[in-house]
């Protein structure tokens, strides 16, 4: 019998939210300001959730790692926040949204929470909006929309390449109105290292004061973890140098299941790999793909430089392949298709592990149409390119320059070359429709939970997940069960689950720093992300991951028996917060392995090479895995797997094409 409930709302799709809110216990305003609730992360999904929740009148109490909230990982994304607002009037709605999600997500995603994603995107528009933040407007006045992969309709909605930052600083905006109010305490450079439980519920969590290095214990009558993405597991990644997956995996560890580890979503537009100095990778985004065209030469181990090869000695292999959606196919699909192109030869770059993103097509389009608005007849080829290089300027102007700054090349004159990295997790946390986790009072929003995206997620995506989440989805579930949570008395954490809790900590650390052996903490991290991309990256095999498991296990081992970690545990150790992280990565590692052996059959980004089509396409098995994969942690590298079957009432499951 399964343990997992998803408590979704009986009724037809189009009214489970809306009959939802009409019938969910509510708490009394006198009431909410004795309820206490812990949010830890202020990226979108964190510091919208504290300034909705704290608006209402609850006290609450928000933690993450940076100085500063303006830090969160969501201030880099750039390309744009979908919704189905549908200004452009080319037959978008609420239900093709969820559709494409759906459809996107390679149908492994929960039908009830993607529709409800849908249905609340339009108001966060409205409410950004409200807050100022400076969407791209259409010469009427209109917000501006562009397309992304997986759609056939212009839904996304940016400011210029910079979407990620103007809407956390609208949240941060929102959430430091409360802070001044009194209505949230910011704790600014604390860690999470552990969830209190008390009687089976979350009642709070044990936090690390980076700065001090003391260790505080914190209650709440709800614990919130908006904490983002595990990405860096693979060490190279997009992801900021600092996110990690600790607070879900303690979480994990205290009875949370996780949910679809194995979904990792590769990026196909961002700047190759350089060399091994670097510990990051940079992501270009997706917006790109709306005017750039991608494509290799059509000789193998062509030298040449990308000027010097004609138009027909170019493969320009997504038009070539996806006709219908061209280079706007969904982000599996293009990874994969320029992986391929570069593993047969076709590769450009000095490395060849690199494909171009080429915008001369889209300059001279633009700069004819700028011909036209000012009634030039005869412009010379010149003065196309100036005018069509000054459109792309104001559309991606920051993107350009920002690969310009990286690679020393001119992408208005030259072609980018790009190559996909690990960039989105789409598993997480597993939730139930209220967002919770299966450890009553503890939820997960945002990134750090599975819900939304399956098994790929389409691009602008995540800020609509995110926000959605915080300012119209937790406001309301979180109300069905602090209702009967208001004669809870604070409790005092002073209590012995508290005590415990910390002692369990600090003993941890206090193994870490006792180590004291020859090998940094970067040096088992790298090793780490090499088994990961190699082996559970962008292709699969049941002997590969076979071995990975083991190589991951012996890794641990040598891990906390050489690991040499420097400085003093009650002090500022950047090292031993690192130390931490890559503990954790490990076993998450180990996890994320056994999850993809589990599922034979490749679906979005899980791309099992025994299971593909004719030509190449991931080969789904709706019979035996249309299932969310929720695994429980049972200890010493023991996990359990619960499944909930996933049921499609409103969509006709079929393979995938975008041809």
């Amino acid at each position: 019998m399964t343990k997992l409930d998803a408590k979704i709302p009986e009724g037809s799709l189009a009214e489970k939210w809306t009959k939802y809110q009409s019938s969910v216990p509510l708490v009394n305003p006198a009431n909410k300001r004795s309820l206490e609730i812990v949010i830890v992360g202020s990226g979108l999904a964190g510091a919208s959730a504290a300034a909705s929740l704290a608006e209402l009148g609850y006290k609450v109490k928000v933690f993450c790692f940076q100085d500063s909230p303006r830090r969160a990982h969501s201030i880099a994304a750039q390309g744009g926040i979908n919704a189905a607002k549908n200004y452009q009037n080319d037959g978008d709605s609420v239900f093709r949204l969820f559709y494409d999600t759906i459809k996107g997500g390679d149908y492994r995603a929960r039908e009830a929470n993607v529709h409800r994603l849908a249905e609340v995107s339009g108001n966060i528009i409205d409410q950004c909006v409200a807050q100022g933040v400076p969407f791209a407007r259409e010469y009427g006045g209109l917000l501006s929309n562009r397309s992304f992969g997986g759609t056939q309709v212009q839904r996304t909605f940016y400011a210029a390449g910079q979407t990620g930052q103007q809407l956390l600083l609208g949240a941060y905006s929102a959430l430091q109105r409360q802070v001044g109010m009194g209505n949230v305490k910011m704790y600014t450079r604390h860690e999470m290292l552990d969830v209190v439980t008390i009687d089976g519920k979350a009642r709070g969590i044990i936090a690390r004061d980076s700065v001090t290095g003391a260790l505080e214990r914190h209650f709440g009558h709800a614990v919130l973890l908006c904490t983002g993405g595990y990405g860096n597991v693979f060490y190279l990644s997009t992801n900021a140098m600092g996110s990690n997956v600790t607070a879900a995996w303690k979480a994990n560890k205290k009875g949370a299941f996780f949910a679809n580890p194995c979904y990792t979503q590769i990026h196909p537009t961002c700047i190759p790999v350089s060399g091994d100095h670097q510990s990051k990778l940079t992501l270009m985004s997706e917006s790109l793909r709306n005017d750039g065209r991608i494509w290799v030469p059509k000789k193998e181990n062509d030298n040449r430089k990308a000027n010097e090869i004609p138009e027909d000695e170019r493969d320009y292999y997504l038009e070539r392949r996806y006709p219908a959606f061209g280079n706007l196919v969904p982000r599996d699909i293009a990874s994969r298709a320029a992986k391929e192109r570069c593993d047969a030869g076709f590769g450009v770059g000095a490395s060849k592990m690199a494909v171009y993103l080429d915008y001369a097509a889209a300059i001279i389009r633009y700069g004819k149409g700028e011909a036209n608005k000012n009634n030039m007849h005869n412009p010379s080829d010149e003065e196309i390119q100036a005018m069509g290089k000054a459109v792309v300027k104001e559309k991606y102007g920051n993107l350009f320059d920002m690969y310009k700054q990286i690679t020393g090349e001119d992408p208005y004159e030259v072609p980018m070359r790009i190559y996909p990295a690990v960039h989105y997790t789409m598993g997480g946390l597993w939730v139930d429709y209220n967002l919770m986790t299966t450890i009553p009072g503890l939820y997960a929003l945002g990134e750090a939970n599975f819900s939304d995206h399956g098994a790929n997620r389409l691009g602008a995506s995540a800020l609509m997940q995110g926000l959605a989440d915080g300012y119209f989805v937790i406001p309301y579930t979180i109300g069905n069960y602090l209702a009967s949570e208001i004669r809870t008395p604070s409790m005092s954490t002073d209590s012995e689950d508290f005590v415990a809790a910390e002692k369990a900590v600090r003993d941890r650390l206090e193994t870490l720093m006792n180590i004291k052996g020859s090998k940094p903490v970067d040096y088992f991290h790298k090793r780490l992300g090499k088994i990961m991309w190699d082996e559970c990256g962008m292709a699969r095999s049941a002997e590969g991951l076979k071995a990975s498991i083991k190589e991951i296990q012996a890794l641990q081992k040598e891990f906390w028996s050489d690991v040499k970690i420097p400085g003093e545990i009650d002090n500022l150790n950047p090292e031993l917060e690192k130390a931490g992280r890559v503990a954790d990565f490990l076993e998450l590692g180990e996890l994320m392995c056994i999850d993809a052996l589990d599922r034979n059959e490749s679906c979005g980004g899980h791309f099992r090479t025994e299971y593909q089509t004719e030509d190449g396409e991931a080969l789904r098995d709706d019979e035996n895995y249309a299932y969310v994969a929720a695994w429980e942690n049972k200890g010493d590298g023991k996990f359990e797997l619960h499944k909930e079957e996933l049921k499609y009432e409103n969509i006709k499951i079929a393979q995938r094409s975008y041809k």
